[in-house]
This record gives C-alpha cells, structure tokens and sequence, in this order.
C-alpha cells in the first residue's frame, strides 16, 4: 500500500523576490517585520502584536529591534517613507533565520508556511552563494600569493640580465712608456 506524499505547492512568490529583501545587519542577514508582514499578508502592527505575545519563543538572535541610525541608513539605502509623512511610529524588528523559522508557529495561516518555506530556502540559497564567494576569494588569494612569487623571481632575472649586459670593466692598461722615479 503506497501512501500519497504532498505534492509541492507552486511557490506564493519568486524566491528573488525573497531574496532581496534580506539584509546585512549588525553582520546578520535578517529581514524586516514590514517585508514579513507583507509576504505573509498581514498588517505589519498584528505581525509585531503576535511576536509580543510570544516574547519568549524569541530571544535576541532570532530577532532584535533596529538602531534610530540604523534605521536612517536604511531609509536612506532603500528610500522607504519618513516617519513624519505617515510613516512608522516606531523602530522596525529585524529577524534572523530562526526567527522567520519561529515566526511561521505564530502564525499559524497556510499562507505564514508557505512563505516560511519560500524564505528558509532564500536563506538557505544566499548562505550556498556566501560559502561559494569565500573559496574563490581563498583561491584568488592563492594565485595572487603565487603571482607574488614568481614577480619576484622574474625582478631578480631581469636584474641580472641587465648586469649580463653590462659591458665588463678592467683596469686599462696605459700606453706609451713608464719613467722609473
């Protein structure tokens, strides 16, 4: 007797879509409530009153709360609205992977799995590209350590071929007659 596996659901949104929307912070990748509430179609204030609700499902490297500075900069990278033309009232929380992982038992619609899905596999992708990025930087640091080296042996070479070339001086010899004293 075979049992019926569940088929994989076409994906609620591109997974570059996702993608973009995760950030570098305080050396983190995280992404925002706002692009979270958005993806999961909910308002960003019941996304947050959720989160509140559970606190304790999210210690500090699951999720924290941004910086007035980091903030600006953001704003200012990514052009989002200003607080005093009706934008947030309060600082944005950023969230870690296991934070969006947490988040998908909070909210427990199908369409907060079905994005959680979508999100751990952009995670998941940009964590694949990161690891591919650092081997090639170790090999492009290789080669260049390499080209250091054989820099530095063709300067010698050059050098004493130019001293090959050099015409070799001996003492001359005078001519004509020498007086004894």
């Amino acid at each position: 007797m075979s049992k019926n596996l569940p088929t994989t659901t076409p994906s609620p949104v591109p997974l570059e879509l996702v993608e973009r929307r995760i950030y570098p912070i305080r050396g983190q990748k995280v992404m925002l409530d706002a692009d979270l509430a958005e993806l999961y179609q909910v308002l960003t204030k019941n996304l947050n009153l959720a989160v509140r609700r559970n606190i304790d499902r999210f210690p500090p490297d699951f999720m924290f709360q941004l910086t007035q500075e980091e903030t600006e900069a953001l704003r200012l990278q990514f052009a989002t609205s200003n607080a005093g033309r009706g934008g947030r009232r309060y600082l944005p929380y950023a969230f870690t992977e296991h934070g969006v992982a947490m988040l998908s038992s909070v909210l427990s619609s199908k369409r907060a799995v079905q994005m959680n899905i979508v999100i751990i596999r952009a995670f998941i992708k940009l964590r694949e590209v990161v690891t591919s990025s650092k081997e090639l930087a170790h090999r492009f640091e290789q080669v260049e350590t390499k080209l250091q080296r054989h820099g530095a042996a063709i300067g010698v070479l050059v050098d004493e071929i130019k001293k090959l070339k050099q015409p070799i001086a001996s003492p001359k010899r005078r001519i004509g007659f020498m007086a004894e004293d």
